[in-house]
């Protein structure tokens, strides 16, 4: 759902990899080994706990995108690709990260990181499934673990020092994270030595190759890999900015660009030739970049860009609904419901802006075509949820805010609408609890305080407090990444 932009300085991400640091640090030395693919210190459970803990961390601290259009394509494609590898111990948990950084990483336990700014700047789906081929090369090879567990057989101190060098870069992003933003990308984590160094070599060049295998296997153009690498390199080259990390590790890029096409050549004919499919890459990439790019850059390439006019006129809307110009936006989505009546996207983006500028009558109307057309569509369930609370209709609301909740659990606007429906209808305890969880899924320490603290003082029944204790839970567990600790 839509959330409001917020801001995040270099200086909160430290407390948290701090925080991080002593808490990896507390282990009494090697982790000891469990029973799992790796037979030294580093386990399968290990890395689970791991991989946990980081997700943590990112959602505490970062903005992410939870418009299910665009969370289920690219999960979509996560999930094309890694039905290619060999059988892994963990599912997939995607994630997508409000930040204009053209970025891409996977972390332990089977989390994979995909930043707005990546989508944007790629012309084709089979480039975007090239970057996330190439991060699930690593995945694969369990290239994080076995360094890891090298690191571990040395001095833990040190891996949590070079787990906190990940999450600190150079190129900052749409969203203020400063230095947070580039240097996610897990392959190119690596220590100060030339033997560190190499082995970042080899696993760079190991995850190309497999990475291009998984892009074949699934059915890609095989160009998508080197079509990214190339059209990265130019973009930050024309900006100024520094190459994104999985493009500066060694080997070099042109090394790198150069030994991908060999393999592409001597690839098939009916391979090689495979089209480009980006109709739904499309749709994607202009509901990021309305929503999430800087407006002008946005609002440019929808007046000048080629391709679906419905969707141009659409993604006009969008900005100059963001810029407050609400006439020309509503001429703009009036042009795009001309053009395609029938779109379910176009139908939902509509009717959401006639809510927001207070046309009950028309966004009723487009939004239950919408879910008609598109059931699956949990935004146009989420408004029409917020159309039934505005009309007292607060059961129907309820049950509608409680089923995109079911998908999208840690949507921190639903749980607000939930908390406020809730809490107008007499239900006080269970509107503070849904309150504080908004608070906390939306980075608002004050407001996850404060309704934490009544949702406490309300909790009187056995069901009340049980989900009181699943509250205070997920509290502790993000409260310990927050500015000062919990």
């Amino acid at each position: 759902m839509p959330f409001s932009s917020l801001r995040f300085f270099p200086r909160r991400v430290l407390a948290a990899l701090l925080a991080l640091a002593v808490a990896l640090g507390s282990l009494p030395g090697p982790v000891p080994a469990r029973a799992g693919l790796l037979g030294g210190s580093f386990g399968i459970e290990d890395e689970r706990e791991l991989g946990q803990k980081y997700h943590t961390m990112i959602r505490a601290q970062y903005p992410v995108v939870e418009d299910p259009e665009i969370v289920a394509y690219v999960r979509d494609l996560v999930d094309r690709l890694y039905a290619q590898l060999p059988p892994q111990p963990f599912p997939a948990n995607v994630t997508v990260i409000r930040n204009s950084a053209i970025n891409a990483f996977a972390t332990p336990g089977g989390y994979v990181y995909v930043f707005t700014g990546l989508i944007t700047d790629l012309e084709h789906e089979d480039e975007l499934a090239g970057v996330l081929a190439h991060e699930l090369g690593h995945v694969s090879q369990r290239h994080v673990a076995k360094r890891i567990e090298q690191m571990q057989n040395v001095q833990l101190g040190m891996l949590a020092g070079m787990l906190a060098g990940m999450f600190l870069g150079t190129a900052g992003g749409g969203t203020n994270m400063g230095e947070a933003s580039e240097a996610l990308l897990i392959g190119s984590m690596a220590a100060g030595t030339s033997a560190m160094l190499n082995y970042s070599r080899i696993d760079e060049r190991e995850a190309d190759q497999v990475g291009m295998n998984f892009l074949v296997a699934a059915g890609f153009q095989p160009e998508g890999m080197i079509g990214a690498f190339q059209k990265i390199r130019r973009k930050q080259y024309l900006a100024g900015s520094s190459v994104p990390q999985y493009l500066s590790t060694h080997p070099d890029v042109a090394e790198r660009i150069g030994y991908l096409q060999d393999r592409v050549n001597r690839l098939t004919p009916e391979v090689r030739e495979r089209p480009h499919n980006d109709t739904r890459f499309v749709r994607v990439k202009t509901l990021v970049r309305a929503r999430h790019a800087d407006p002008e850059a946005a609002m440019g390439a929808f007046v000048q860009g080629d391709g679906d006019p419905a969707l141009l006129a659409m993604g006009r809307g969008i900005v100059l609904s963001r810029r407050n110009r609400v006439a020309e936006a509503a001429a703009a989505f009036d042009e795009a419901l001309a053009i395609s009546p029938e779109d379910p996207l176009v139908l939902r983006e509509a009717g959401a802006f006639h809510y927001r500028s207070g046309d009950a009558a028309k966004a009723g109307r487009y939004l239950t075509k919408a879910s008609i057309l598109n059931p699956k569509d949990l935004m146009a369930l989420f408004y029409l949820g917020r159309l039934q609370a505005d009309a007292g209709q607060t059961a129907r609301a309820v049950e509608y805010f409680r089923r995109v909740l079911d998908t999208l659990p840690e949507d921190a606007e639903v749980h607000y609408h939930l908390g406020r429906t809730l809490g107008e209808s007499g239900d006080t305890f269970a509107g503070h609890l849904h309150l504080a969880y908004s608070g906390i899924y939306g980075l608002d320490r004050k407001q996850a305080d404060f309704n934490l603290k009544k949702a406490q003082a309300l909790a009187k029944t056995e069901a009340q407090k049980k989900d009181l204790e699943k509250l205070e839970e997920v509290y502790k567990s993000r409260a310990e990444f927050w500015k000062g600790g919990a």
